[in-house]
């Protein structure tokens, strides 16, 4: 079998080129490596930090007005299954594929180079604008401790440089600086750090839940007995107040970009990722029974609703405990927001997409301090000099898109895996060499086996038995292309009825019959996926012995519908922002990653030709 030539070259198949699952070869050939350091333990607080923020604190207030009412805790509830389907998809992904880079990585192996690129691209706009809103949001919780708002010491406080029309804020810029420098640290180190801090804020929704408690059971709970009753907003409510708090579950997706740094990742990942995300869960939900049962949906204070609870029962310096632990969840979120950042760029640096630079990683602390150096200035410089909170929409579009292409690639592994793979240039050579010599031995094997061999090969060459070999491989072709145009249907369909319910300006009759179209096609994908089988050769697909995604593929399209809907309603302005960084990224890459990407000169062979290929090089076999 001959080599089957890559899309190495430029134009659409550029786009299509994916790389190989395991990319252990490469490193040990040469490449740096991450420390390995991180347990179960260590990767639960990096979810629970990252996803706990101070968002918490504030919305339980907003959506329990506006949407929820008594029923806030079942909208953390569903918006804490919503985020289940991802964290399922990312559990078996992460586990398979243990290496740095997170949904780039995943959608670049299972997709392809130009998918792969706009996911990175993406997710360096999230992390980037996440961390600056955060950091921006501790000072002013910062200066309740100093007397009240713009009460910080001068050197700290924010300041309006009337000539630019810009507000600075010098301790936002200095906490990105010293989170950077804590990263560069080490691995281990920050994470200890970033534990200690997670544990102290946990500490402090304990004793939201505990004396909260005890005053409902005081009191009797008045916020269960208004008039309105349990659904004051009717379903429909709850469900708007579940998307609403879906975003408070982002961050647990920071676990998987550490893969490579775990110790045992095909057991570890999605331990923390699944604990992770049961704790915040829990979290979310007791915090909520609380609060609501305290005090009237309708009475309640949507800037700060835990404090003024307490407040109104004679607890006014618990106002000073609320206010640290939304201090300490932003401290533990923006060290979230900074971690993966550098371990995506250094990814997206070692396929070539980027300069080399950004794919260096120190010999003394085993972490891209180069990256990491980079994000944390560039992280610093937005905070330092832009109120980011008209962009932090954004931050949503990186983690969404991310959500939905994992979802896509548990489908593809599942049903139609990669089963070629990318031959370095250094290797083609030589195996055309191998190849000529195989041939050249079984040629003269043949001519002095004379005519035994002629009555062995006429036995296997049997024309019954070649008709069954070449009507299996064709199911096997039938199959796999069935399953493609599927998961095509299922995407199409699942765009058509998420954009078609979302817009406004339609008529009602095309709304209908484009929701119609949307569905059957969203239904027919899906019951063709379920009906055909899965492909075998996902039980060798990465490093087996993992995490499997349960229920695919219903999950996964659940994921993918739920997701999708989040992302087209949030709203034509930020699509428009993000619209504009995605379209430089296609410049970027047009003019530097495509031309520069590992796999520009390579061809594809088979696996099993894959695995011969690099066991005879490594063995010397191959001159």
């Amino acid at each position: 079998m001959g080599f089957e030539e890559a899309a190495g070259g430029g134009g659409i198949r550029a786009l299509l080129r994916r790389k190989q699952v395991d990319s252990d070869r490469a490193r040990a050939a040469g490449g740096q490596k991450l420390a390995k350091e991180l347990s179960v333990t260590q990767l639960i607080a990096i979810g629970v930090g990252s996803t706990v923020g101070a968002g918490v604190y504030v919305l339980v207030g907003t959506v329990a007005r506006e949407h929820s009412g008594p029923a806030l805790t079942l909208s953390f509830l569903i918006a804490g299954i919503a985020a289940a389907l991802s964290a399922f998809c990312y559990a078996e992904l992460a586990s398979r594929c243990p290496s740095a880079g997170s949904a780039y990585h995943y959608s670049y192996i299972c997709v392809g180079e130009g998918v792969a690129w706009l996911i990175g691209w993406a997710l360096i706009l999230e992390y980037t604008i996440g961390g600056s809103a955060v950091a921006r949001g501790i000072s002013p919780n910062l200066a309740l401790f100093f007397g009240g708002p713009n009460s910080l010491p001068w050197i700290l406080a924010r300041h309006e440089l009337p000539w630019l029309d810009v507000v600075v804020d010098p301790c936002a810029a200095a906490l990105v600086l010293l989170v950077t420098g804590l990263l560069c640290v080490g691995i281990k180190e920050s994470t200890y750090v970033q534990g200690i801090v997670t544990i102290l804020n946990c500490c402090v929704m304990l004793f939201v839940i505990i004396a909260g408690s005890y005053i409902g059971f005081q009191t009797g709970w008045v916020g269960y007995k208004v008039s309105g009753g349990f659904l004051p907003y009717g379903v429909n409510g709850m469900l708007s107040g579940s998307a609403t708090v879906f975003f408070a579950y982002i961050g647990f997706d920071s676990v998987a970009s550490t893969a490579e740094e775990v110790k045992n990742p095909q057991r570890d990942l999605p331990l923390g990722i699944g604990t992770a995300l049961s704790i915040c869960c829990t979290l979310y939900m007791l915090v909520s029974v609380v609060i609501v049962g305290l005090v009237p949906y309708f009475a309640m204070d949507p800037d700060t609703p835990i404090s003024s609870a307490f407040a109104r029962h004679g607890m006014q310096w618990a106002m000073y405990l609320v206010t640290s632990g939304a201090v300490l969840a932003l401290c533990s979120t923006l060290m979230g927001s900074i971690l993966p950042q550098p371990r995506i760029l250094m990814a997206m640096a070692r396929d070539g997409l980027l300069p080399s630079f950004f794919a260096d990683v120190s010999e003394k602390t085993q972490v891209p301090v180069k990256s990491t150096i980079i994000t944390g200035i560039c992280a610093a410089s937005l905070a330092f000099f832009m109120d980011v909170s008209q962009l932090a929409g954004m931050v949503s579009v990186g983690t969404l898109l991310a959500f939905t292409i994992v979802a896509v690639s548990i489908l593809i592994l599942r049903y139609v895996p990669p089963d070629e793979v990318p031959l370095p240039s250094s290797l083609q050579a030589s195996f055309r060499l191998s190849q000529e010599f195989d041939e050249e031995k079984a040629r003269d094997e043949n001519r002095e086996q004379g005519t035994s061999d002629v009555i062995v090969v006429e036995s296997i060459n049997d024309p019954l038995i070649e008709k069954q070999l070449y009507a299996s491989k064709l199911d096997e072709v039938k199959r796999r292309k069935t399953a493609a145009c599927s998961i095509a249907s299922v995407c199409a369909g699942v765009l058509i009825l998420t954009s078609s319910a979302s817009v406004t300006f339609l008529p009602f009759l095309v709304m209908c019959f484009a929701c119609v179209f949307g569905g059957l096609l969203l239904l027919a994908g899906l019951g063709m996926l379920c009906w055909i089988d899965q492909d075998d050769g996902r039980h060798s697909f990465g490093h087996s012995g993992g995490f499997i995604c349960p229920f695919v593929p219903m999950l996964p399209v659940m994921c993918i519908l739920i997701n999708t809907y989040l992302l087209i309603n949030l709203g034509g302005g930020t699509w428009m922002r993000v619209g504009v960084w995605l379209v430089m990224g296609v410049f970027v890459y047009i003019f530097y990653g495509r031309t520069h990407s590992s796999l520009t000169d390579v061809v594809y062979v088979p696996t099993a030709q894959a695995d011969e290929i690099y066991a005879s090089s490594s063995s010397g076999f191959v001159a």
